[in-house]
């Protein structure tokens, strides 16, 4: 078949190779524009640009699918639409151009978690099952049929970071054989099923942790907000990130580190939280690069630090 791809971030990447080296012809592949980043804000080409332009493959930049950029696509012709993280709605009459329409790799098991960020949800809430799966596009928020889905086990220290590069790995096999299937008329898409959870962009404010919560629900948190937003306490006014932390050990009669206070135990810089501790390992203070905790701790030379237990303002959970 001839296939248009849509996506823009690193995740999106395996997908794309998996069609290139496929039988499929790819004939164009749609990213966002290229966007200002870092300090000196610098125009950069999207993470699928560059792997498009590395395949030869013609590239469509765009930022909406307005009727430029569908008369764009419409001139390649397409039989099929694939999408991964493009980051922008697909409408009429695009939705409908391609003779088989649009099938999107979504990084959950649907109906939980449609939206933009299924594994920074699913993490903070604390599965310890997601998944992958591949839909039929529709008009409403990633509701379509599914054609094929996969499982995941969460290992206990992963990060989004960490379970979306794995997912992206795995939910390109999962696309290629729904495109093999698509093409040689034996697909089948079933109705989704279940109660859905709505999994929206994260913010600033949703790396926020409450100490007050249990450890294991600051951890949860922690994961599914690194490496992006980022997770971060709030000491003496300023964001105080925690890039690396484990489960430290739970508050007893010997041991009682109240929530927000911290304390050097062994080698280990511990953190307390609702029920328990964590156990810092990597951090960045404000106006300075990521440090090991011990490292950190050493160079307050005696101060005693202490973390506001309630989040800032804004910060919280989808349904």
């Amino acid at each position: 078949m001839r296939i248009v791809f849509a996506g823009t971030p690193e995740p999106a990447i395996p997908s794309l190779r998996a069609l290139a080296a496929s039988h499929h012809d790819v004939v164009g592949v749609v990213t966002r524009t290229d966007a200002p980043l870092g300090r000196k804000r610098v125009l950069t080409p999207s993470a699928v640009a560059r792997a498009a332009e590395d395949l030869g493959l013609p590239v469509v930049k765009a930022d909406r699918l307005d009727d430029a950029a569908t008369a764009q696509i419409a001139a390649l012709r397409p039989e099929l639409g694939v999408i991964v993280a493009y980051g922008g709605l697909v409408r009429e009459p695009l939705l409908s151009l391609p003779t088989h329409g649009w099938i999107n790799l979504h990084f959950s098991l649907l109906p939980r978690w449609r939206g933009a960020a299924p594994v920074q949800r699913a993490l903070i809430a604390g599965d310890r099952v997601t998944g992958a799966a591949v839909f039929q596009l529709v008009p409403a928020l990633d509701a379509g049929d599914v054609y094929a889905q996969l499982s995941y086990d969460v290992p206990e220290d992963a990060t989004a970071g960490d379970v979306l590069a794995a997912l992206a790995d795995s939910g390109a096999g999962l696309v290629a054989s729904v495109v093999d299937d698509i093409a040689d008329g034996r697909a089948v898409a079933v109705p989704q099923r279940g109660e859905p959870t709505l999994a929206p962009k994260l913010t600033l404010a949703d790396g926020a942790l409450d100490l007050s919560a249990s450890a294991d629900a600051v951890l949860d948190r922690l994961r599914g907000t690194t490496p992006e937003p980022g997770a971060h306490i709030v000491i003496d006014g300023q964001r105080f990130k925690i890039l690396a932390a484990r489960r430290g050990p739970d508050r007893s009669a010997e041991f009682a580190l109240p929530p927000g206070a911290f304390a050097l135990s062994g080698r280990e810089v511990l953190l307390g939280a609702g029920d328990g501790t964590l156990a810092l390992t990597t951090v960045q203070p404000a106006g300075k690069g990521a440090m090991n905790a011990a490292d950190w701790w050493r160079g307050l030379r005696g101060a005693e630090p202490r973390a506001v237990v309630a989040p800032r303002p804004g910060a919280g959970d989808a349904s």
